[in-house]
């Protein structure tokens, strides 16, 4: 599938929040903590910091999207019918293109991400016990580097709000 990435627009937070309440809803492991409204109105901070990449199909429609603070990638999330088409991947290398060190957290149960991050290059830095996260469960930290870059350890581990 072919998708133009661009940065998000205020009127693409309803779209976004909808989507991260989608992938929630479609992970039965995965508690519910926010309602739809507070999916849309996070989804508008993250647009109003200017973090995130849309993915938009011909009509422009958002079919997916990356935030990313810096190199911290705090969210990566892809429509369901979309899902497998190379969305994904050409968000999380347009976010590999503009940093030489990309850092994440997703959950361990969230076997699908997992594959994804690691054929994306992404290592699995720590694994922690979910004493760290809102949901308490257990969650990966990836870290991906560009080959020839040395860089320094990061100087945090917040927002572990990745897919």
């Amino acid at each position: 599938m072919t998708a133009r990435l661009r940065p998000a627009r205020s009127t693409d937070a309803g779209t976004l929040g909808a989507l991260m309440t989608e992938a929630v809803a479609q992970r039965a492991w995965k508690p519910r903590l926010h309602s739809g409204a507070q999916d849309i109105a996070h989804a508008g901070r993250m647009i109003d910091a200017g973090w995130v990449t849309v993915a938009e199909d011909a009509a422009g429609a958002p079919l997916g999207f990356l935030a990313r603070e810096g190199a911290y990638v705090h969210a990566l999330f892809v429509a369901g019918p979309a899902r497998g088409t190379g969305l994904g991947r050409a968000l999380i290398g347009e976010a590999q293109r503009a940093c030489d060190r990309l850092e994440l957290w997703t959950f361990a149960a969230n076997s699908g991400a997992r594959r994804f991050y690691e054929r994306a290059g992404f290592a699995e830095v720590h694994l922690g016990d979910g004493r760290d996260n809102d949901e308490g469960l257990p969650d990966v930290h990836y870290r991906w580097e560009r080959r020839g870059h040395a860089v320094a350890a990061p100087d945090h581990a917040a927002g572990k709000a990745a897919p």
